[in-house]
């Protein structure tokens, strides 16, 4: 069990109100924001860039850093590189693989926008994209991708959890689908935002190629996310300052493993924050966090289940899901219930179609949804906060 109310005392933010709506933003701990300020007011320098000696402890914690961060994923003998966020890290490796007329990618109806716009813009280079639909509940058929995957596919890319529906795809099916990939020349990429803050995630046993988060969603600095690639093969977005070995006026030689994709001045108090928003996860443990969450969840989804006038969506099976819970109030607008459930009772939701809009086409929700997200320290109070809330917000109608 975590020690919740522990937890709190690090996120001074939450003395007054209830915030679930971490799948949008987390918050952040004291401790991160102290480690950012530390390197602002102590050690404030460029990375790799001279030899005097705040330069030098900057270039050895944001190293450090990527070390850390690829640690946390079992990602050591791959590359980690500091993004913005997941949206420019999956725009990465769309604009650094090389495409052919005949090339295929794949994707499906349940992707954030992020993981759906960079693929569908590789149309203009007449290539193919393949969108895989699911079922009303989020739920995935590997057949599908068995159907669709072939010689010219180049690259499936696929969520691990939904952002709005909450269902994550199982271990085994993704590395049945990595299977397929690999053996048709293909790469998998996963979309792992909203998985990776809140599970146990091992890149190796997944066998994924590619994996692109945020640290924003991970109690990390806003501006950080992760590009992580098995293979260094992805063609430099960027070039510039920081990512060469060698420039003359006849050509370049660029930098190996992660510098060769982080041209210009990275985000650096950035990187150490994420760095120390990773030690703070693993300090309390990953798998704590994620048995806290999945008791929060059924207990969120036994109670809405039981008001009259609202209608949760996603998946039945609660063991194969993340704490991201969609629902609407039968006569009210997403927007409306959202503001209430703020006015009235300090809740924080999000409301709207969360950048999934093809996916509310396909579920005929031309409003969206609300959306509650659960995260280390929201509480069973909490929880019940909400339910009641719901339950009263009915009554009335």
């Amino acid at each position: 069990m975590l020690k919740v109310k522990q937890i709190r005392k690090d996120f001074p933010i939450l003395e007054d109100l209830s915030y679930m709506d971490s799948a949008a933003t987390s918050l952040s701990p004291e401790q991160v924001i102290c480690c950012t300020n530390e390197f602002e007011r102590h050690y404030r320098a460029n990375v790799g860039r001279g030899v005097h000696r705040l330069t030098s402890i900057a270039t050895q914690k944001y190293w450090h850093a990527h070390q850390r961060i690829a640690e946390f994923i079992g990602g050591e003998k791959g590359t980690t590189v500091l993004t913005r966020n997941c949206t420019e890290a999956i725009n990465m490796v769309a604009c650094g693989t090389h495409w052919n007329k005949s090339d295929n990618v794949i994707t499906t109806i349940l992707e954030h926008h992020s993981n759906l716009l960079p693929w569908m813009r590789m149309r203009t280079k007449g290539v193919d994209v393949s969108v895989i639909t699911a079922d009303t509940d989020g739920s995935l058929d590997p057949g599908d991708f068995e159907a669709a995957i072939n010689e010219n596919t180049k690259i499936v890319a696929i969520t691990h959890a939904s952002n709005v529906l909450g269902n994550l795809l199982p271990a085994g099916t993704i590395k049945e689908i990595a299977g397929l990939c690999h053996d048709n020349g293909a790469k998998l990429l996963l979309d792992g935002a909203q998985s990776i803050p809140h599970m146990p995630v091992d890149v190796k046993k997944l066998d994924c190629d590619y994996i692109c988060f945020s640290g924003h969603k991970m109690l990390g600095p806003t501006g950080t996310g992760i590009l992580w690639m098995k293979e260094e093969e992805l063609r430099p977005l960027l070039l510039g300052g920081g990512m060469i070995e060698k420039v003359s006026v006849d050509g370049h030689t660029e930098a190996g493993g992660y510098q060769r994709y982080e041209a210009g001045t990275p985000n650096i108090s950035g990187a150490i924050g994420l760095f120390r928003a990773v030690e703070y996860l693993e300090d309390i443990g990953m798998k704590h966090i994620s048995e806290h969450e999945t008791f929060l969840t059924k207990r969120m989804l036994e109670g809405l289940e039981d008001i009259r006038r609202v209608t949760v969506y996603g998946p039945k099976d609660r063991c194969e899901r993340i704490g991201v819970i969609s629902f609407n109030v039968e006569g009210m607008h997403p927007h409306e219930v959202a503001h209430i459930l703020d006015e009235g009772a300090a809740i924080m939701v999000r409301s709207g179609e969360h950048c999934c809009q093809p996916l509310m086409e396909h579920l005929k929700l031309d409003n969206g949804t609300v959306r509650a997200s659960l995260y280390l320290y929201n509480t069973e109070e909490e929880v019940d906060m909400l339910i009641e809330t719901l339950r009263e917000m009915t009554r009335r109608l």
